[in-house]
């Protein structure tokens, strides 16, 4: 795994400063800690940062065409580039390394922008072509890679695997995002393509840019180059064989490696379902990493040692607690913008951990969104059988007073919630889901706000990124809208921000079999009733995988990777909140009415609400706007 930086003017004259772009490069060391390279040419010029993989000793970058024409730099890895290297060669194409990378510079030369149809894997690169002066930068489907840029005030444009590389650029302009930290308060992240800053944007999953020298110089929009099936039609019945199948080459292909490679091990079912994969396919034993808590019921590792000793891996656990989370301000200067899944601090404790032993680990992200995994959608479906009988007008009308009137029980499990239940009810089916996966809800966020906030955001609220995500689409099933829902932004923004950030950050490669492009158009079109079945959640995958894995494994009750922030809250890290929450600081920024987000402190403190999500969100803002102003001055 690499890291990728670069600077593009649309006039080829003008200057690109070589000790500008070795800052922005060098931002991202910790990407690439095995060797760095760069490309400079007329206008343009590229850099890179590697952590090596695959061919060793030939697979530096940039890498170029046979005349020099051509280059690229380029993150992340393409798993079926053998295939593909072979019908090159069959084209007339020779090959001066063994790396992915050249595959994906003859790819270009080859077949243009339909080379991405091509490339199975994980990607972010930049191919600058001197004859056709095209600089022309992709993103793979499902938005492993990350990849920020921004047209700055003189014309030229930067690029960067992470916005710290953007923000090493001495002229890149930091102004806040208003309506980014609106998204933000919602969904704990900033959904692409968006960024804290309103000049800086994110290439979205799926989609790439094509610059094209000798035009207006404005920037191209981004084209969409893949989607989901979602209006394709479904299988009629789940094919467990069909499944096992696909699941274990998506797996297979993602273990070709000149270094040690491992896996990651929970004991959820997705995980121990790679590992047993795994170990089918490799002769040696499987290296398996995993993380425990101190506190009972958030500790899943008894179950990971049962799978560890069920299939004889080498397994290395390390037990965590409170004082190994004191990391907020890593959190911040890992992610660069406001970022608040929790769950990204056991997943850089066992990014640390398994950098000890391996350099490449494969994760079982992806199973939850795929085969209808998480508990948020049973809730969403058993809704939405009361949405479908009753008429919109009287439904909106009644549930809505309903709600209105209703006391609220932040205290009580979810399904007691029924407040928030009337209020989902009144709602139409994307809107109720927003309001199930958001951090602080729409009327919540709104008592928080500052006056001078609500004046700089107006009349915008974050129902218009599902909105966007929607526009043209109409789903008969509500299962797979909130599912596509999640791809488009929750995988992206949440899910692979997190674990790229979280790996990069220990020089460790992260592969992600269940997010394969090809498992997940199969997956995709799987009938719902096959992954929601009674109640139980991935049934479809769990039923494919009972030959591997026991009965207590598949169906015992998901726990997640999360920590007890409610707790923590409330104890070891209460002086860290409340010092944020009324800092200067952020009282200069006037985004919240410090006596209503106080007032939201002692309420949670006191043990009478569990606002352990919307405070951690806060608390994660709140360290950036800190971290925001100490490097302003």
């Amino acid at each position: 795994m690499c890291g990728v930086s670069g600077i593009f003017s649309f006039n080829k004259e003008q200057h690109v400063s070589k000790q500008v772009l070795e800052y922005m490069n060098n931002a991202q060391m910790h990407r690439g800690p095995d060797a760095e390279g760069y490309f400079y040419g007329d206008g343009v010029a590229l850099g890179h940062r590697r952590l090596s993989i695959i061919d060793i000793t030939g697979g530096g970058q940039p890498i170029y065409s046979e005349n020099k024409d051509v280059v690229i730099v380029f993150n992340g890895e393409i798993f079926n580039h053998h295939e593909i290297a072979e019908e090159l060669k069959l084209k007339g194409y020779s090959y001066q390394t063994h790396s992915d990378t050249e595959t994906i510079l003859h790819s270009w030369r080859e077949w243009g922008v339909k080379c991405l149809d091509k490339l199975r894997g994980m990607f972010v690169f930049l191919i600058w072509d001197e004859v056709k002066q095209q600089l022309f930068v992709a993103r793979d489907r499902l938005g492993i890679k990350p990849l920020h840029y921004s047209q700055l005030a003189d014309g030229s444009v930067i690029f960067g695997s992470e916005l710290k590389v953007l923000k090493a650029h001495p002229e890149l302009d930091r102004t806040l995002n208003y309506s980014a930290i609106e998204d933000y308060l919602t969904f704990g992240y900033i959904p692409d393509p968006k960024s804290i800053y309103s000049s800086v944007q994110k290439l979205e999953a799926g989609h790439y840019l094509l610059f094209q020298r000798g035009k207006s110089g404005t920037l191209p929009k981004p084209v969409q180059y893949w989607d989901l099936p979602w209006d394709q039609p479904q299988y009629d019945e789940l094919d467990k064989e069909i499944l096992t199948e696909r699941f274990r080459e998506a797996v297979d292909i993602r273990l070709e490696s000149e270094v040690p490679l491992g896996a990651f091990l929970s004991g959820g079912v997705d995980s121990s379902a790679v590992v047993a994969m795994m170990a089918g396919l490799q002769k040696e034993p499987v290296t398996t990493c995993s993380i425990g808590f101190d506190v009972p019921d958030y500790n899943e590792s008894e179950f990971a040692s049962l799978v560890a000793k069920q299939y004889k891996t080498s397994h290395h656990l390390e037990v965590v607690n409170h004082e190994d989370f004191t990391l907020i301000d890593k959190m911040v200067e890992l992610y660069d913008e406001p970022y608040s899944d929790s769950s990204a601090l056991p997943t850089y404790k066992v990014c640390e951990l398994a950098r000890k032993h391996v350099t490449v680990a494969l994760s079982g992200d992806g199973g939850d969104e795929l085969f209808a995994g998480y508990r948020r959608y049973r809730l969403h479906i058993n809704e939405q059988k009361v949405r479908d009988v009753i008429p919109d007008a009287i439904r909106r009308r009644v549930f809505g007073f309903l709600g209105s009137i209703y006391p609220k029980l932040d205290w009580a499990p979810q399904f007691l919630r029924a407040k928030t239940t009337f209020q989902s009810l009144s709602m139409s089916s994307s809107e109720a889901y927003l309001n199930s996966v958001s951090k602080l809800r729409f009327d919540e966020r709104r008592a928080l706000y500052h006056k001078g906030f609500k004046s700089h955001i107006g009349e915008y609220n974050s129902n218009q990124v599902f909105d966007n995500v929607l526009k043209g689409k109409r789903f008969k099933d509500k299962l797979k809208e909130a599912q596509y829902l999640d791809y488009k932004t929750w995988v992206t923004g949440d899910i692979h921000t997190k674990v790229d950030r979280a790996s990069m950050a220990h020089g460790l490669e992260v592969r992600v079999p269940i997010f394969d492009h090809k498992l997940v158009e199969w997956g995709f079109r799987l009938p719902s009733k096959l992954n929601l079945n009674n109640g139980e959640g991935k049934f479809s995958f769990k039923k494919a995988l009972e030959p591997f894995l026991s009965k207590d494994t598949l169906y015992r009750e998901k726990m997640g990777f999360s920590v007890p922030m409610a707790d923590w809250l409330r104890g070891p890290l209460k002086q860290k909140m409340m010092d944020l929450l009324s800092s200067e600081c952020v009282s200069k920024h006037e985004i919240f009415d410090k006596n209503a987000l106080l007032e939201k402190a002692q309420q949670h403190i006191s043990g009478k609400y569990d606002h352990a999500a919307a405070l951690w969100t806060i608390m994660m803002l709140c360290q950036f706007l800190v971290k925001e102003e100490k490097e302003r001055h």
